[in-house]
């Protein structure tokens, strides 16, 4: 039986209908998309990195509606009732040890926390809505993640930077671009901000943050990767930062021709553990050794296959670009080996045969004589059940010394003076002087040597109301000798303190010759005095800063790989966008003149015994009858004496 006329137009309107509104919305995604990945790496200080990276993409609500398969619903609620274009909420236990650890690479610069907790948000709300915004937020996350961010909320504990926290939105396809309307967005209220950023040095991180963090995967902790996470395994560690992202084009105030991908939800685990003695191979004394590990021994399980939700699930080993450089020494006193074929080599060997080796280049493949990338081997965990678990491991056979990558300079921040009144910040920039050429961007480098090469960098720090910063002492040192401010500082932006109301804010932006050895900054400032209702219980203990930040902008820390393959991956397609090479400073105890809190227990105590000396006194005498006693007592007396005459 033949279909009607009727119904073959209806049938190809339906199909040209189709086919307008995809050009319409570009379907760029038409489905929810999670993916899964875990990121190894050996440390140069026999510890080992972990980073668990889980990626849930959202279309936009007008192509696929408001009921979701995948997507957390809490997330999608506080996008929608708080019009949130990008956010970042991290807890994090520990300091990122960027000496060792490396911080010129992707990973670091985005996942090296400060310790407690730290929340940034760009709303797209009008700007005299922001604040409220602000505050609700602050209750919504601090009731969903079991946290104290809700002491977010005053205006005395955030600000609104203007360079250093500039959100990530780059003309790319899965990114935003209209980056210009962040500043300056109502030119007739001056340099303002839809942006707002706060920290709580203080805030203990613990399972009750993780619990919460684990329900937003569709899988939640029962299967796939975040089954590994083992909680004494992870709280053991140096360092753990649990990182929540979220990047939204829901709205579009600013009518933007670009259309967008909907809602994007980064859920990032960094670990850095230290390996238990595994056996070694050989005769080489094990202490000259770095340990080796395998998945089983850094989270005590073993790999049994992925979430049955995501789209796909990977595990990488990656060597970083300079352990590269030293096992290629290594390969070449051995010809029969390769370095990236197979699973034996030269100094380490592999327990388990990649599916796929991944070479990094940092410039084009036309340019020699530069050294090799890292190397990053991936492992298919679909390929593995409970029958056949994955077990990735690396075992070495050769003592290997090797150096992270560090950002052009290290920072301290410490305190000068003495007494409870007055003191000083000072923060130290150290150069790092371990390699000769400083990468900066495609196929450029920076040489310390060359005359008028600067190196611009960006130090933002906020400071509570009661540490009132004097910005007019504001002192640079450059190689131990003072120097004019103006000669190294290019823009300033400062909001000093107001009692009760809004934090000290400094934002400065230098330019420090490429041939500095040490740089410092300091500043002086006096110690205000607290009501004692605002003083918390372990007042003695002292009051903490919030770590400073301080960025590189001219500094890229990205990787391009070869395979074509690798931008399937958003852990890869991370590493491929250039992102600005950051770091933090620590966390600094200010201890501040505190009130005796014995006095008044001192006082109660003494009132108390003085009172109830009085009142005892005063009743004994008012309550006693004088009179009765003396006839009961001469009642007495008869009493005995009558009974003594009939006993004689």
């Amino acid at each position: 039986m033949g279909i009607e006329p009727r119904r073959i137009k209806l049938l190809l309107i339906l199909a040209i209908a189709a086919i307008f509104h995809c050009t319409s919305v570009r379907c760029i995604h038409t489905e929810e998309e999670f993916t899964e990945e875990l990121l190894l790496k050996p440390l140069p200080d026999r510890k080992v990195l972990a980073h668990f990276h889980f990626t849930n993409s959202l279309p936009p609500t007008k192509v696929h509606g408001r009921h979701h398969r995948l997507f957390p619903k809490a997330i999608y609620q506080l996008v929608q009732k708080f019009s949130i274009r990008e956010m970042e909420l991290s807890f994090t236990q520990g300091r990122w040890d960027y000496e060792r650890w490396g911080g010129f690479d992707p990973l670091s610069s985005a996942n090296a926390k400060p310790p407690g907790v730290e929340l940034w948000a760009l709303f797209d709300v009008p700007i005299d809505q922001i604040d409220a915004t602000w505050r609700n937020l602050t209750h919504a996350l601090s009731g969903l993640f079991c946290a104290s961010i809700n002491f977010l909320e005053s205006s005395a504990t955030y600000a609104s930077p203007h360079w250093s926290f500039r959100p990530s939105l780059v003309n790319d396809d899965h990114k935003i671009n209209d980056a210009e309307h962040i500043i300056n967005y109502d030119k007739t209220k001056g340099p303002s901000s839809r942006l707002r950023y706060g920290s709580l040095p203080r805030e203990a991180v613990c399972t009750e943050n993780l619990t919460p963090w684990l329900k937003l995967l569709p899988c939640r902790d029962k299967a796939g990767l975040a089954a590994l996470m083992d909680r004494p395994s992870i709280y053991r560690g140096f360092y753990h930062s649990q990182r929540l992202y979220v990047l939204s084009s829901e709205f579009n105030s600013e009518k933007t021709e670009k259309q967008h991908e909907g809602i994007m939800l980064q859920q990032t685990l960094t670990l850095v553990l230290q390996p238990s003695n595994v056996q070694t191979t050989g005769n080489i004394n094990k202490q000259a050794l770095q340990p080796s590990w395998s998945i089983s021994s850094l989270f005590g399980r073993e790999l049994i296959g992925q979430c049955l939700l995501a789209k796909s699930s990977s595990v990488f080993l990656e060597l970083e670009r300079t352990l590269v450089e030293k096992l290629e020494s290594a390969r070449k006193d051995n010809t029969n080996t390769s370095l990236v074929v197979g699973t034996n080599y030269p100094s380490f060997h592999l327990n388990t045969v990649p599916d796929r080796v991944l070479k990094e280049t940092t410039v084009s493949e036309s340019m020699s004589g530069m050294p090799d990338g890292s190397i990053m081997f991936e492992f298919l965990v679909d390929k593995y059940n409970e029958s056949h678990p994955l077990n990735v491991g690396l075992t070495w056979k050769a003592p290997v010394v090797w150096l992270s990558l560090l950002a052009p300079f290290r920072a301290n921040r410490f305190l000068m003076g003495s007494g409870n009144a007055r003191g000083s910040i000072v923060i130290s920039l150290k150069a790092d002087k371990s390699h000769k050429k400083i990468w900066v961007d495609d196929g450029v480098y920076a040489l310390p040597g060359v005359a008028g090469c600067h190196i611009s960098l960006l130090v933002f720090q906020v400071v509570p109301w009661y540490v009132r910063l004097y910005f007019h002492t504001f002192q640079v040192f450059i190689d131990g000798q003072p120097r004019p401010i103006w000669d190294v500082v290019k823009k300033m932006q400062i909001s000093p303190a107001e009692d009760r109301k809004s934090p000290g804010v400094m934002e400065i932006e230098l330019e420090i010759p490429c041939n500095t050895s040490s740089a410092a900054l300091i500043v002086n400032f006096d110690k205000g005095f607290l009501r004692i209702d605002e003083y918390p219980p372990d007042a003695n203990q002292g009051f903490d800063l919030p770590s400073a930040h301080i960025s590189f902008p001219g500094f890229q820390a990205n990787r391009y790989y070869l395979k074509e393959e690798s931008f399937t991956s958003p852990l890869l397609l991370g590493f491929l966008s250039k992102s600005t090479v950051q770091l933090y400073t620590e966390v600094l105890l200010v201890p501040l003149a505190t009130p005796d809190f014995s006095m008044p227990y001192n006082v109660i105590t003494l009132t108390c015994t003085v009172l109830a000396l009085y009142f005892g006194s005063l009743l004994n005498v008012l309550r006693r009858r004088i009179g009765e006693e003396e006839r009961y007592l001469k009642s007495k007396a008869v009493v005995a004496g009558n009974s003594s005459v009939r006993t004689t």
